[in-house]
């Protein structure tokens, strides 16, 4: 991970680690892991289950997640008699710990001395216990009483052989990103002013001019609580990064008092998921000894699976490329969505070794037996309320077999040569209020061109629009809305030295105060693109819009002027009928081509298109990958590679290679037989 710095304020001490001096995660092999909940069973239950993960081949155990009321109580002394009894069980039989500070909910005693802690709504009321993570971020108190707990935990445990890695909380932000208090209030003032320096610049960066909302002294800033109108979407951006920033700064305090008794990595459970956005992980990242992400199918979405993949792809991007720990996923269902579906057979298998070919070195499962009690009593489990039996346990059973043959390929890296950038606070600006359509989502449009990209054969690799740029072939960018002027030049160098763009409608509008870039649209890029956009013209949902082609379109359409490019399709009816709707500026010289794409096209229309420009980057496919199918490529240093096929279709696949299929051990010559809903990794030399 590199080092880059991050954004906060000069007084929160931070120190990211270069990354040649950060402790590693080491396992042997692909790790197999589960969240246990031991403070909910008896220990004649501790000892069946720890028989049953090895049974199971799990070595890796999340403990002391949710730990803080069983180990401290109102009076604050500690008893770690239970914990060091679970410690000892799992270290005698050849498990490692991943150990939880414990501090992600506050016990009932706290919150009752200190009601003072629990966090604060937009509409000014407080939210109570009797959830999870029920504190403010930026609070004082919540933040020595936690850190009082780690200090112990830490100490008790820091050179313990058992522990393999720290855990800080547990899914920080996943409830409390957001808090109004008068705490939070005061700390959004000191990060303002260790931002921008003088009042004089935050009015000129929040553009306060506008509806006479001028601040003449910081002690009249609030956080953007509920208005009768559209709040100032400067303040709003602004609030978001502090927010993202004092979660970070809590993760930070945690991790230096673990640092004082122990050398092993450090890192939390990212939500690198589709229904979470509170977080700037890219702004995280950099503190973390390894990345780690917690994933659960989303079964509201049109394409789960795809979402997956693009959700493994971008905890990649966060990781630097490097190999990460799924955290958590589940066996089957959850208990949080409309209505929780259960995997159907082979479904498990092939969610967690997406993972695995997308970049991941562990794969760990929230939680290992299903709780009789609780919110989350009806979430799945590797053992089930059933017991271990039946199809689930054995399903488990042969999970553990499959990560055990698969312990080769750990530490190796994917390989892709196609970049699609994205960015927490493009996703912020985009959906911001008063936009002009809010049909339009950045998910969606982030969404639409990963699924193209996935169509066509292509691996990618999520990154940030700050990073570098110049190992790709092809770089996507879809509707990256707020884009920073250094991030714009990247891709104008990376598209000067050969790479190929293609960039979606509404990207490049607003720099990183919100500010839209005058002269035309898409302001960052209207030079490298060869256009001008004159005009939005979004249409209604559900209106179509057909292209001279007879390609299909809905949502969007923009009056564009060429100035330096080709047309390549046009509007043929709608608001900006005869407008340019495709272009692309041919690179001249070295350069690579530049397409713009002024429409949603439909699914069909999108993967076409996408089709024709990966061909035109000269980015090679992976034979028989599609839709239904995932071939992904990891490589190792040495040279070797191995290819991931995942085949989520009802029909058998046959992909063109030669060497080993671990799963099974059996040799393949030519042709590799890939049976419907199963999954095959092919062991084969690089060719050099």
């Amino acid at each position: 991970m590199s080092t880059t710095a991050i954004r906060t304020a000069p007084d929160s001490a931070v120190s990211v680690i270069p990354d040649a001096d950060r402790p590693r995660f080491v396992h042997a092999g692909i790790a197999f892991g589960c969240d246990y909940n031991p403070e909910q069973w008896s220990p004649d239950v501790w000892r069946e289950d720890v028989g049953l993960m090895r049974e199971a081949g799990v070595d890796l155990v999340a403990i002391n997640i949710f730990g803080w009321a069983r180990i401290q109580g109102p009076d604050g002394r500690f008893d770690f008699g239970d914990l060091d009894e679970i410690v000892e069980l799992l270290h005698a039989n050849g498990i490692r710990v991943n150990l939880g500070t414990g501090t992600s909910s506050p016990p009932p005693w706290l919150t009752t001395r200190h009601p003072e802690i629990l966090p604060v709504t937009e509409d000014g009321t407080r939210r109570y216990p009797g959830g999870r993570q029920a504190w403010c971020p930026s609070s004082p108190v919540f933040r020595d009483a936690a850190l009082e707990v780690v200090e112990a935990v830490a100490a008790r445990y820091g050179r313990h052989p058992a522990v393999a890695i720290w855990h800080v909380s547990n899914e920080l932000g996943c409830h409390n990103a957001y808090c109004h208090c008068e705490v939070s209030t005061s700390a959004f003032r000191q990060w303002l002013r260790a931002r921008y320096g003088t009042i004089a610049a935050l009015n000129n960066a929040w553009g306060t001019t506008f509806w006479s909302q001028t601040y003449t002294d910081w002690a009249e800033i609030l956080t953007p609580r509920a208005t009768l109108s559209t709040c100032n979407p400067g303040q709003v951006l602004d609030y978001r990064r502090f927010s993202s920033d004092a979660l970070l700064e809590h993760y930070r305090a945690e991790e230096t008092v673990i640092r004082r008794h122990s050398d092993l990595p450090v890192t939390t459970n990212f939500m690198v998921t589709a229904h979470v956005r509170a977080l700037d992980y890219w702004s995280w990242a950099p503190d973390m000894d390894i990345i780690a992400n917690d994933h659960y199918l989303d079964h509201r979405l049109d394409a789960p699976t795809s979402e997956l993949a693009l959700a493994a792809d971008l905890t990649r991007g966060l990781a630097q490329g490097a190999p990460w720990l799924l955290m958590e996923h589940s066996t089957g269902a959850v208990n949080w969505q409309p209505t929780n579906l259960a995997k159907l057979p082979g479904e498990m298998m092939r969610n967690s070794l997406s993972h695995v070919a997308r970049g991941a070195d562990a794969v760990c499962f929230f939680q290992w037996r299903a709780s009789l009690q609780g919110a989350e009593k009806f979430h799945s489990a590797l053992v089930p309320h059933a017991g271990p039996v039946g199809a689930a346990w054995d399903e488990a059973l042969e999970l553990g077999r499959a990560l055990s043959a698969l312990d080769e390929v750990q530490g190796s890296r994917v390989v892709a040569e196609t970049a699609l950038l994205f960015s927490w606070e493009a996703w912020w600006a985009t959906d911001a209020e008063n936009r002009p359509s809010t049909a339009v989502t950045y998910l969606d449009q982030v969404h639409a061109t990963y699924d193209a990209l996935r169509a066509a054969g292509v691996t990618v690799d999520l990154v940030s629009p700050e990073a570098d740029l110049t190992a790709y072939r092809l770089i996507v960018v879809p509707s990256l809305h707020l884009v920073t002027d250094r991030a714009a030049a990247r891709l104008d160098a990376a598209v000067e030295n050969g790479a190929h763009a293609l960039v979606t409608f509404y990207s490049g509008i607003v720099d990183e105060n919100d500010r839209v870039r005058p002269g035309g649209y898409p302001g960052a890029w209207r030079s490298m693109l060869g256009l001008r956009v004159d005009e939005f013209a979004p249409v209604m949902p559900g209106v179509p819009l057909a292209l001279t082609s007879g390609a299909a379109a809905s949502l969007w359409a923009e009056r564009i002027v060429v100035t330096d490019a080709d047309v390549i399709d046009s509007f043929a009816d709608g608001p900006a009928a005869g407008s340019p709707a495709v272009t692309r500026r041919r690179g001249p010289g070295r350069s690579g081509d530049a397409w713009y794409l002024g429409t949603a096209l439909s699914a069909r229309d999108l993967a076409s298109l996408t089709a024709r420009i990966v061909a035109g980057a000269g980015v090679q496919p992976e034979p028989s990958a599609g839709t239904d199918v995932e071939i992904v490529r990891r490589r190792s240093d040495d040279g070797r590679e191995w290819r991931f096929v995942i085949n989520h279709g009802a029909d058998e696949v046959i992909v063109p290679g030669d060497g080993i299929e671990l799963l099974t051990g059996q040799p393949v010559s030519h042709r590799l037989s890939v049976p419907a809903g199963a999954v095959r990794v092919l062991r084969e030399e690089l060719q050099r």
